[in-house]
C-alpha cells in the first residue's frame, strides 16, 4: 500500500472531509504509537507501513511511561489540542488501517507488548485471560 492509498483508507474510515485532515491524523496517531511501541514489534511494524508512515512511527523516542489505551487517547488529545472523543475517532481510523497492514500475527505481538486497552483501538476484541484462583 502506498502512503496515498493509506491516507485514502484513513480518510474513508475516519470520515475525514479532506486528505490533509486524514494525513494529520495519521502522523499524530503513528507518532503517539511510536512513543509507546518498542522492540522487534516496532521494527516489524515499520516494515509493513508505507515509508512516510514508518518514518513518523520510528522518529519518536519511546517513552518510559507506558500508557493504557485510554491514557494513549487522552495523551493524543492533549498533544493535538482536540477532545478525547476526536482523538479516539482518529486513533480508531488510523489503527484500523495499521492493523490490516500489520496482519494478524504481528498485531497479536504488538498487543501483547502494549498495556491493556489497545486492542479496541486497533478494532479488535479485548480478551483477557482469567486470573488464577488463589487459595
Amino acid at each position: 500500500m502506498t502512503f496515498d492509498q493509506m491516507l485514502e483508507r484513513v480518510r474513508y474510515e475516519g470520515a475525514h472531509p479532506t486528505r490533509e485532515r486524514a494525513e494529520a491524523a495519521v502522523h499524530a496517531v503513528l507518532a503517539a504509537l511510536g512513543r509507546q511501541l518498542t522492540g522487534e514489534e516496532r521494527v516489524d511494524l515499520a516494515h509493513c507501513l508505507p515509508v512516510e508512515a514508518a518514518l513518523t512511527l520510528t522518529a519518536q523516542i519511546p517513552t518510559t511511561e507506558q500508557l493504557t489505551g485510554w491514557g494513549f487517547v487522552k495523551d493524543l488529545a492533549e498533544r493535538t489540542g482536540t477532545t478525547p472523543a476526536m482523538a479516539r475517532w482518529d486513533t480508531g481510523a488510523v489503527l484500523a488501517v495499521t492493523a490490516r497492514l500489520a496482519g494478524p500475527d504481528l498485531l497479536a505481538r504488538i498487543l501483547r507488548r502494549l498495556p491493556g486497552g489497545y486492542a479496541l483501538l486497533f478494532g479488535q476484541a479485548e480478551l483477557r485471560r482469567p486470573e488464577p484462583a488463589t487459595a
